[in-house]
């Protein structure tokens, strides 16, 4: 048995007695008697915690299960009820055939991600705070794969469930996965997303604190980075940030009322040399001015990190109907002496309660960026001195033309139409006051 334990705890990273595997206590629930399994699945998922105390994936593991609350009256009224409601959860579950010797299927990460997005898309105006559309982190992990097949190290600072640090690997080959969130219940929500797509504890190392004030790999750099920060946050945006080896080169802090640029900084100071970052921002952060304005200038004029805009529909993202873009960045751009601007904003299909990116518009992105190419009313490469020009305003309609002309309009055609309208209803009139002096009643007009 401790050979099998050993085994397990370096394989999974948890060890599980037979009698509490799933399928033992789903068939439990279904006994005629002694069926009773609430306090069974308690002790089994405190098990689980204990059993990784002392190994390598007890950070991993430690109070993952702390927000299961099998008391919950939201389970039931009584505890019997409570009982069966799970009962019949872990039934269906047991039916599934997830498909373990298939290693191209993921149908239980699959599934558990589908349920996260569920409930993100009903959740109200939180939601957006742990869970990104699927086709935005889509747009995200192309574009930060691009021309590559394996990535070293992959970074979210505002990972949230995780979602978009998952998408990465069905681009490429991803060998760790690093992240930071701030809320407690979403952080739980992220080592469970890597745990249920079967990535290794060794592969992913998810921190729970405030990115900003207390950032966890502040030593690290990261090939790929991803992010959908909360948009326009509150920070301290304290002066001690200002010999923060993040922040201190740019003279200027974010201001404490939005923090956007803040974890943008946050980003770069992460961002490998060889390495693309993609940030999910307000529209604001294209041309508002003050701090941000002198960042912005910063980052173009004396880095030249800014690669690619990108703008996206309105109420795309679950809790707020803002219209979002997207920055590319790279410390070693490819092509240095212009920067891609794409319109996406009317490229979409609308749904009931929000807009949604078809595959097609994500293709469109996706290829737009990768080859750089130039389309009338979509896409443009601007030149740094365009740019430049422009006091680094990088609003969109300043460099993609998305102007419709009205059609002309021939006055004369439209008088001889107005003109022949009138002696046709004063033919109408007429015959309508015949009509009505053979009735011998009084005519309408």
């Amino acid at each position: 048995m401790d050979a099998i334990k050993e085994e397990a705890l370096e394989q999974l990273g948890f060890f599980l007695k037979p009698a509490e595997l799933f399928h033992q206590i789903a068939e439990r629930g279904k006994a005629e008697t002694n069926n009773f399994i609430l306090e069974d699945l308690a002790n089994i998922l405190t098990n689980i915690e204990q059993s990784t105390m002392g190994s390598d994936s007890e950070d991993d593991f430690n109070k993952l299960f702390e927000d299961l609350d099998l008391t919950s009256t939201k389970l039931g009224r009584t505890e019997a009820a409570k009982n069966e409601i799970i009962t019949k959860v872990l039934s269906h579950l047991d039916a599934i055939d997830f498909e373990l010797q298939n290693t191209e299927a993921d149908v239980l990460g699959d599934a558990y991600e589908y349920l996260i997005g569920q409930f993100a898309s009903g959740a109200g105006k939180k939601a957006g705070e742990f869970y990104t559309p699927q086709q935005v982190s889509t747009i995200l992990a192309k574009i930060v794969t691009t021309g590559k097949t394996k990535i070293k190290s992959a970074y979210d600072p505002t990972c949230g469930s995780g979602s978009l640090l998952l998408r990465l690997q069905k681009e490429v080959e991803v060998a760790n996965f690093y992240g930071q969130e701030l809320n407690r219940t979403t952080y739980n929500l992220a080592r469970m997303n890597m745990i249920m797509h079967g990535v290794h504890y060794k592969r992913f190392d998810i921190r729970q604190d405030d990115t900003l004030e207390h950032p966890q790999h502040i030593d690290q750099r990261f090939e790929a980075i991803v992010a959908n920060p909360p948009f326009s946050a509150l920070w301290s945006a304290s002066p001690l940030f200002m010999s923060d080896d993040r922040f201190s080169q740019y003279g200027k802090l974010a201001p404490s009322s939005k923090a956007d640029f803040a974890f943008v900084q946050h980003m770069i100071h992460h961002l490998a040399e060889n390495g693309t970052m993609a940030v999910v921002v307000p529209h604001g952060v294209l041309f508002r001015g003050g701090a941000e304005g002198h960042i912005r200038q910063y980052l173009i004029e004396d880095r030249n990190y800014l690669d690619a805009v990108i703008g996206l529909p309105a109420n795309i993202f679950y809790g707020t109907s803002i219209p979002t873009c997207m920055l590319v960045l790279k410390k070693c751009r490819e092509n240095p002496n212009d920067v891609l601007f794409i319109d996406a904003s009317q490229h979409f299909e609308k749904a009931k309660n929000q807009n949604y990116l078809r595959d097609s518009d994500v293709e469109k992105i996706v290829n737009t960026y990768r080859h750089r190419s130039e389309e009338p009313k979509y896409s443009h490469k601007a030149l740094l001195g365009d740019i430049r020009a422009n006091e680094y305003n990088l609003n969109i309609p300043r460099y993609v033309d998305t102007f419709e002309a009205e059609d002309t309009i021939d006055i004369n055609a439209l008088a001889a139409q107005l003109k022949s309208l009138d002696l046709e209803m004063a033919e109408t009139d007429k015959t309508i006051a015949d009509f009505c002096k053979e009735l011998n009643i009084s005519t309408p007009f």
